[in-house]
C-alpha cells in the first residue's frame, strides 16, 4: 500500500503534491474510512436481506462492530502511526468508547427514518424503504460519525506527540518526491 501511495504522490502536479503531504493524515484516515465503509456496507447488507430482515438496526450495529474492528487496526498502524504514545491497551479502550458514541451517531439516522419517520414496508413501497435505509445508514450517518471521529481520534485516542511527552512512536520518515 505504501508503495502504491508513493507512486500516486509521484504523479500529483507540485501544488496538489504539497497539499496531499500537508493533509496526509486526513488522506489517510479518509482511505481507512473507503476500506471500513465497503466492510460496513458488506455486513450490513449481508445480514440485513438475510437473517437480520426484520431488525435493520441490528444488522447495522454489528456491521459498524465489525467495520471499528478494521478501522481500529489500520488507523493505528496507519493513519495515525505518527502519533499517540498511549499504553495500547488505554489507546485501545478510548479508540472503542469513541467509536462506541460513532456507532450511536451512525445508527441514530436510521432508527429515525424507520421508527420516527414510519419509512418501512407495508407504510412505503420497499424501493422507498431501502433508499431510506441506505441514504440515512449509510450516507448520513456514516458521515455524522467520521466527522465525530476523526475530531475524536486526534484529540483523544491519537494525540499529538507534542502532547504527549512519554513513549512515543517512532514518527514514519518524510516521503522523498521521487
Amino acid at each position: 500500500m505504501l508503495r502504491t501511495a508513493k507512486a500516486v504522490l509521484a504523479r500529483l502536479p507540485e501544488p496538489l503534491y504539497t497539499l496531499a503531504l500537508k493533509h496526509r493524515e486526513l488522506l489517510k484516515f479518509a482511505v481507512v474510512g473507503g476500506t471500513t465503509f465497503l466492510v460496513d456496507n458488506v455486513v450490513f447488507y449481508g445480514l440485513k436481506l438475510t437473517f437480520l430482515e426484520p431488525k435493520p438496526v441490528t444488522a447495522k450495529i454489528i456491521a459498524v462492530l465489525v467495520a471499528t474492528i478494521v478501522s481500529y487496526v489500520l488507523n493505528r498502524e496507519w493513519s495515525f502511526r505518527a502519533r499517540g504514545g498511549r499504553e495500547r491497551r488505554h489507546e485501545a479502550a478510548l479508540f472503542f468508547l469513541v467509536s462506541g458514541i460513532g456507532l450511536v451517531l451512525s445508527s441514530a439516522p436510521l432508527w429515525i427514518s424507520r421508527y420516527v419517520f414510519g419509512l418501512e414496508t407495508p407504510d412505503v413501497s420497499l424501493v422507498t424503504q431501502e433508499i431510506a435505509d441506505f441514504v440515512s445508514a449509510q450516507i448520513i450517518g456514516t458521515l455524522v460519525a467520521m466527522v465525530f471521529r476523526f475530531w475524536a481520534f486526534r484529540k483523544w485516542v491519537f494525540p499529538d506527540e507534542k502532547a504527549q511527552p512519554g513513549s512515543l512512536r517512532p514518527a514514519p520518515e518524510p516521503a522523498s518526491r521521487r
